[in-house]
């Protein structure tokens, strides 16, 4: 299986800036922690992005290891696979939706 490239929205990096700040404030260790989480899930997308979850026939989503968001991305072959949200899993479901083009 190739390794593809992975492109993130830039909305959804700026969640993950966002939810990397908040761990920070709350602990440096466990901010680390969501970081390498966050990075292991993106290099999940790039290496076996068929792996993810399916949702609605066209995305997919992998959960972070041991902290409560998702990440929701597409596969687009030829294109690189697209990250479109680093969504909290217990919040404004689908909100992220209104960025994906028809």
């Amino acid at each position: 299986m190739p390794v593809r490239r992975v492109a993130i929205d830039a909305r959804a990096g700026k969640e993950m800036r966002h939810a990397l700040r908040w761990y920070m404030g709350q602990n440096p260790t466990a901010a680390q922690r969501f970081q390498t989480a966050v990075d292991d899930v993106v290099q999940k997308v790039g290496g076996a992005a068929e792996q993810g979850v399916l949702y609605r026939h066209r995305f997919r989503w992998i959960r972070l290891h041991k902290f409560p968001y998702l990440v929701y991305y597409e596969i687009r072959d030829p294109q690189p696979v697209l990250i479109y949200a680093l969504a909290h899993a217990h919040r404004r479901p689908g909100y992220w939706l209104r960025r994906t083009r028809p």
